[in-house]
């Protein structure tokens, strides 16, 4: 058999090449119409990059970021809002206005769905989603490197099995398969609902919270005080009674509402508080 020319050997193997993939350029329109997705873009995105983010960005109570996003405009989410921005990149559009934004996707505007999934693996998923769209997946991948971090450092679990409960205005618990359920596994506490064969989300009476009588209750930051009717039942004498004030911890809504690296900060709060009431036995 003949030996091919090296000429032509060069000219097969570039024909057979796959040609390599070509990364969209970054957007210069972004529009979030998710809140989860505000802070992560407001993380990862350049500023000049972003053009309007939910309503809910700039609330301290829901937002991790809430005082960055005053630099922002911000949507009530409606397509109407939405097509006036001439985005180039749409995150998190709702259903209804995702169908309305169809001539927006037609005409390639880029449509991007965060992830579900509600443990450490589907925020790094989210973080890798937001930042592959803004064009700054170094970024993303430096963010999911850090919250590793944050969550090593918090060292061994203070739980040691104990039952805790999310108890939240309006008598709601908050069950298993969420992400305030994984900070509590990964403090090393039980949580009550599970017990309880509860689903995700249900509501328990002060006199069911009373009989059931958890080690510990983990409340919202913002609940600390009465302020409407729904925080006044966590201030009731029967709950008192139930669960001492030493063992009620707090967290920043804001840490847990959604999927951000801030949820290793409110493992590390409530691993911290944990002890803090061990120490004061």
């Amino acid at each position: 058999m003949r030996a091919l020319p090296i000429i032509a050997i060069a000219a097969l193997a570039l024909l057979g090449a796959a040609p390599p993939p070509v990364a969209p350029a970054a957007p210069k329109r972004v529009v979030s119409l998710n809140m989860c997705a505000d802070q992560l873009l407001v993380a990862l995105a350049d500023p000049g990059q972003i053009t309007a983010l939910t309503e809910w960005a700039r609330d301290p109570e829901l937002s991790a970021v809430a005082v960055q996003a005053r630099a922002f405009a911000f949507t009530h989410r409606t397509a109407e809002e939405v097509m006036a921005l001439h985005p180039d990149l749409v995150i998190g559009a709702p259903f209804r206005t995702k169908a309305v934004l169809a001539p927006l996707k037609a005409n390639g505007v880029r449509m991007v769905e965060l992830p579900r999934g509600e443990g450490v693996e589907g925020i790094a998923a989210s973080i890798t989603t937001i930042a592959d769209a803004v064009g700054h997946p170094e970024r993303g991948r430096a963010m999911i490197a850090g919250m590793h971090r944050d969550l090593a450092r918090i060292g061994p679990p203070p739980g040691r099995g104990r039952i805790a409960a999310y108890y939240q205005r309006n008598g709601f618990l908050t069950g298993t398969g969420t992400r305030v359920d994984d900070m509590m596994r990964r403090v090393g506490l039980v949580n009550l609902a599970g017990k309880l064969g509860r689903p995700a989300l249900s509501r328990l009476s002060l006199e069911e919270m009373a009989l059931a009588r958890p080690d510990f209750l983990v409340m919202e930051d913002g609940t600390r005080a009465v302020a409407d009717r729904g925080t006044a039942a966590l201030h009731h004498p029967i709950l008192d009674a139930a669960v001492p004030p030493s063992h009620r911890f707090y967290i920043p809504q804001s840490l847990t509402v959604c999927g951000t690296p801030g949820f290793a900060k409110a493992v590390a709060m409530l691993a911290a508080q944990v002890r803090a009431a061990d120490r004061a036995r």
